[in-house]
């Protein structure tokens, strides 16, 4: 099959064109202001690249275009539409799908498919789990919204299958499928549930009061030793996006997966130009817990409000939690050297590189997943000490004259604070100059503009690029005073960064973009100081 992808440099569009191409499909596909890591990754794979989205590639005459959720329906000021070669394969009655809806139908078909969700973490947490399962034995496939650095690609088909468990931390491996824990780590079988649970469900979709409030004081079904448990193929770990899919189709991605292992790692507003409020967003993932089969498990942050109410909703499947003291799984020590304990008792010991709560919360979610396919938390506990995080999450672009440049992709508030966070556990009393873009959607909006100053409590020093919002930067982050400076372009952002700039210091560079290159341009600027 050949397919042409539209918006093809996407994170996950440049992870399912490098699937397709694995799996022995010609693949062509066409973006505008792409950069890597993504490019160079497609590059090299031979994908073939065209910049833009003209008529012109309708003579490629692929025998499906997959669409990115970056194509829409707009129009230019001049009335012409901002994506014409979309509207040429429409008004042609040519055919056309989703990523997730492709990725569904072609890969994802006859796997036990792991999906990670949540609002920060995700990609971390897949990245950790896909390499737990690879230390296993277990050659799952996976598709990851970044580069993990154990495997230097953000996607592959896999090779392996269920058929092998690892029990101990010797690494042996025993035979016999295990999509579920032995019985004797689960928990006690609970009366049947109600032939009306599954209605239960409707409490995120408009169900009365009473129907949900009958959920009040009944303990999740958590499986039993006689839930069923059907044989399963090969595992594929997927980052679960809660995105739309498509201008075609507005559901979140993640419902097209239908895990049998589904982690929910955490959930606050964020998307607010496609969710109202939180409470649309609880409802997408709602969605898809419904898609958890009894023989399945969702594994759920213990410490979010949110995701209790999505629980509370109504779930069929095992339940296991993490996070809280009193989790399945939860954690005792520094983030960079902790216990792992499961129902209160310590399974196994985690060192490793990496640093901050968030970072050891991750952790446990792919613990507790990876246990679901027959990983002990031990085997699980060892991969992740040699576990090497993701290009972009807190990556060392270089250094000069003492002063360290670094790369994250942080953007959402919550998400610049846990990494500004991390890194002062990790530098001390080191100086912090936190460099960061509004980029995404949600705060170009301005949405949580006010929350932008809480962000980087942690930072000695701020500066904020403005260029391309529609709020005043500089009333946001009025709050942080003298230690906050906010410029509308890159020269003069970098300039102001150089100046302030000592030996000893760290430039925490944050943006789910490319910031025009700016960690390159600081290294440069700090060559020439």
């Amino acid at each position: 099959m050949h397919i042409h992808i539209l918006g093809i440099c996407g994170t996950f569009m440049g992870g399912l064109a490098a699937l397709a191409r694995e799996a022995g499909h010609t693949v062509t596909g066409c973006d505008a202001g792409v950069y890597p890591p993504m490019s160079d990754q497609l590059r090299a794979l031979g994908i073939e690249l065209i910049e833009g989205f003209g008529t012109e590639q309708l003579t490629l005459k692929p025998d499906m275009y997959v669409v990115g959720n970056v194509v829409s329906r707009a129009r230019l000021a001049d009335c012409t539409p901002k994506f014409p070669l979309m509207e040429a394969i429409m008004d042609l009655g040519l055919p056309y799908t989703s990523g997730p809806q492709w990725l569904a139908e072609h890969v994802l078909q006859g796997r036990h498919v792991l999906a990670v969700a949540g609002t920060h973490g995700k990609t971390t947490t897949t990245s950790m789990l896909a390499w737990i399962l690879e230390h296993a034995g277990l050659q799952p496939g996976f598709l990851v919204g970044g580069v993990p650095l154990n495997f230097g690609v953000s996607a592959r088909l896999g090779g392996g299958s269920l058929s092998r468990r690892v029990d101990s931390g010797e690494g042996g491996a025993g035979q016999g499928l295990a999509p579920c824990p032995p019985p004797a780590l689960r928990a006690p079988p609970l009366p049947t549930p109600s032939p009306d649970l599954p209605h239960l469900g409707q409490g995120l979709d408009g169900a009365t009061a009473d129907s949900a409030s009958s959920l009040a004081g009944t303990a999740p079904f958590r499986g039993s030793e006689d839930t069923p448990v059907p044989s399963v193929g090969a595992p594929f770990v997927i980052e679960a996006d809660e995105y739309d899919t498509a201008f075609f189709d507005k559901r979140s991605k993640f419902v097209h997966y239908r895990p049998r292992t589904a982690v929910l790692n955490n959930l606050e507003f964020d998307h607010a130009d496609i969710f109202d409020d939180l409470a649309a967003i609880e409802r997408q993932f709602h969605h898809l817990v419904r898609t958890v089969p009894a023989s399945g498990r969702v594994v759920v942050n213990g410490l979010e409000e949110s995701l209790a109410r999505v629980m509370h909703a109504g779930c069929w499947s095992e339940q296991r939690t993490f996070g809280a003291a009193v989790s399945d799984f939860s954690a005792q020590g520094e983030p960079h050297d902790f216990a792992v304990l499961q129902a209160g008792k310590v399974v196994a010991q985690v060192r490793w590189g990496l640093n901050g709560v968030h970072n050891q919360l991750n952790a446990l979610a792919a613990i507790a997943a990876a246990e679901h396919v027959g990983v002990s938390p031990q085997v699980a506990a060892q991969a992740l000490g040699e576990f090497q995080n993701v290009k972009r999450r807190m990556e060392v672009r270089g250094t000069v004259g003492g002063v360290t440049v670094l790369d994250d992709f942080a953007h959402h508030p919550t998400a610049i604070r846990t990494t500004v966070d991390g890194l002062r556990r990790q530098v001390g009393s080191a100086r912090i100059l936190a460099v960061f873009e509004p980029r995404s959607n949600t705060m170009k909006l301005g949405t949580m503009k006010s929350q932008l100053p809480w962000s980087l409590e942690a930072a000695d020093l701020a500066f904020c690029h403005s260029g391309g919002l529609g709020w005043d930067a500089t009333e946001a982050m009025a709050p942080m005073g003298a230690r906050c400076m906010v410029a509308d372009n890159i020269t003069a952002l970098v300039d102001a960064v150089i100046a302030a700039a000592q030996p000893g210091d760290h430039i925490l560079c944050m943006s789910n973009g490319g910031f025009s290159g700016i960690h390159q341009k600081l290294l440069d600027s700090l060559l020439k100081k």
